[in-house]
């Protein structure tokens, strides 16, 4: 049964413009937590975006694509041209991003009180706007659950070892975490990424998920790792996989009761067999999206399906 609280994301939008040898640019809209806030919705829930959308073609362009899942769009009331992303996919589907992004969010009142607040991304760490993100996660956890993806996209995280700082303070505040293995190894050059997401459970979050592409996705909990495979699937290209991950995750966790008010102790005793079971849903909602272009996440329907094969 869902939780029918609302769900609110903090992060940007972006335009993401991808390019592949022999055809003509595409844009598409994206931004890992506008990404996230759309798969929510696709999946049911009540979800909202916070972030700045200019009024361009481009802002247009997502703002329709946002509202078209049902995501209630919320701005600083500030006017900003909308950031957009050159993404260059490789044969295999791969993509590599260059950035042209400005994130300037500005203090906002957030109403009604979300059940669950996402954040990550450029949204958490490039400042001025990030400062607002992380004063809006302080004052949500006293009556909502809080996640975070770092999603690390190098050329805009400046100098590596305040980024790693700013990281480790969003880690702090969450209840769950997930990161890519590429990402840690970023964060933490030369560390075993198992062996940094094991860090960051001491540090606050219940649960800390650590996603390995082909390989499959890990859980960390404090009685010991549970791990899934991938599911099988042909990869047309991997942009808003780890989004997908995401909102797949938090539809898992809702459905099982684990987030929203109250629940952060059951999150903090949660058993295996429910986490075996986020991860399924996590790693079935990735391998839809990168079956088929863009950042194009499940719906519920396409969810359940994507189990029953796996």
């Amino acid at each position: 049964m869902l939780d029918h609280s609302e769900l609110l994301v903090v992060g940007e939008c972006v335009a993401d413009i991808v390019r592949q040898p022999d055809r003509e640019d595409r844009v598409h809209p994206g931004g890992s937590p506008a990404n996230v806030a759309y798969g929510l919705a696709r999946l049911g829930h009540r979800a909202a975006l916070l972030t700045q959308l200019g009024p361009d073609p481009n802002g247009r362009l997502i703002r329709d694509h946002l509202d078209s899942a049902g995501v209630t769009v919320r701005t600083d009331g500030r006017t900003a041209p909308t950031p957009s992303a050159a993404v260059t996919l490789d044969a295999a589907g791969q993509a590599t991003y260059a950035f042209d992004v400005g994130w300037t969010l500005g203090p906002v009142a957030v109403e009604p009180a979300p059940g669950h607040v996402h954040t990550g991304s450029i949204g958490a760490v490039a400042e001025p706007g990030a400062a607002t993100v992380l004063e809006i996660v302080r004052a949500a956890r006293a009556t909502a659950t809080v996640s975070y993806d770092p999603n690390v996209r190098p050329a805009l995280m400046g100098e590596r070892g305040a980024a790693v700082r700013r990281v480790e303070e969003c880690v702090g505040l969450s209840d769950l975490v997930k990161a890519s293995d590429e990402d840690l190894a970023w964060l933490y050059p030369g560390e075993e990424p198992e062996k940094a997401a094991a860090r960051w459970l001491e540090h606050g979050p219940a649960v800390v998920l650590v996603t390995r592409g082909g390989a499959g996705a890990l859980a960390l909990l404090p009685g010991g790792p549970v791990a899934v495979r991938a599911a099988p699937v042909e990869v047309v290209d991997t942009v808003g996989a780890g989004d997908a991950f995401m909102s797949g995750t938090l539809h898992a966790l809702a459905a099982h009761g684990l987030i929203g008010a109250g629940a952060r102790d059951r999150l903090r005793a949660v058993g295996r067999d429910a986490v075996t079971d986020v991860l399924r849903h996590a790693v079935a909602s990735a391998a839809v999206t990168v079956s088929r272009a863009g950042a194009n996440p499940p719906d519920a329907k396409e969810l359940r399906e994507a189990l029953a094969r796996n």
